[in-house]
């Protein structure tokens, strides 16, 4: 997971969130999700990920990836979420797993 979350930090990914899915679910045991500014970003982290996690040895699926609306990362143990700003905030998927979003105000 380091690998990922330097590669997204090298590429200047925003609002970077690490859910532990152990327990969760049995897809994954990490879901990473992260905000690229733009299509363009977004390509390009997923990218930096990619490229990263390849390194490493991983076996990747990817998804999205020309459109960079979206980009999903399937790598076994680790799925990683990077999105433009709208599509984040739309699909929420912080919201699904039970984790709020960075500097996002809980009610409590």
């Amino acid at each position: 997971m380091r690998t990922i979350l330097a590669a997204l930090d090298d590429g200047k990914a925003e609002d970077v969130v690490s859910i532990d899915l152990h327990g969760k679910t049995s897809l994954a045991d990490v879901m990473v999700i992260a905000t690229g500014r733009s299509n363009t970003h977004v390509g390009a982290l997923a990218e930096r990920a990619i490229a990263a996690l390849k390194e490493a040895g991983a076996t990747l699926r990817v998804e999205g990836q020309q459109a960079g609306d979206w980009v999903l990362i399937d790598g076994g143990d680790l799925i990683a979420h990077i999105f433009r700003p709208e599509v984040r905030q739309f699909y929420n998927l912080e919201k699904l797993w039970g984790v709020g979003r960075p500097g996002e105000l809980r009610a409590g």
